[in-house]
């Protein structure tokens, strides 16, 4: 009985070894397999209790002032917000629904953008690479010419 249960242990133990190792083989692989985002792509809206956390971090620092916990000031909020009734949030509901909205509109011209085709992107940034390049050899050769008249 005894080698019996010896054994089991050592294969629970050598299985937890081996989904340890395949673990981190799996997530290795999924970094390199991971897109690039897009710094263009415009950002998602928030939500209504966000918006309304956006005005009580400011009047949450007006009264404690010494506080530095972001915790307190988000449990703080999470409670404030679930005591204020439909009436209380509507205002908060339209900013975020105007804020939807128009995100809608810039996620529409950013998916028309890449539709046309990415060389427009790509163009706006070798065209302001070329601009800074210029502007460097115009400075050097500046350089240079102070250094000939010495």
């Amino acid at each position: 009985m005894k080698g019996g249960k010896s054994k089991t242990k050592t294969k629970r133990g050598d299985s937890k070894l081996s989904v340890k190792k395949s673990d981190g083989a799996a997530k290795a692989g999924r970094k390199s397999s991971k897109k690039e985002k897009d710094p263009n792509k415009p950002k998602r809206p928030p939500s209504a209790f966000f918006v309304f956390m956006e005005d009580f971090r400011k009047q949450y620092k007006e009264k404690h002032p010494n506080n530095k916990s972001v915790a307190v000031v988000g449990k703080a909020g999470g409670d404030k917000w679930k005591s204020l009734s439909e009436a209380e949030k509507a205002p908060y509901v339209a900013k975020a629904e105007k804020r939807k909205k128009e995100y809608e509109k810039n996620m529409e011209t950013y998916n028309k953008k890449l539709a046309q085709g990415s060389n427009a992107s790509e163009d706006d940034e070798s065209d302001k690479s070329k601009s800074e390049v210029h502007d460097d050899e115009e400075e050097e050769e500046g350089s240079e010419e102070e250094e000939d008249d010495d």
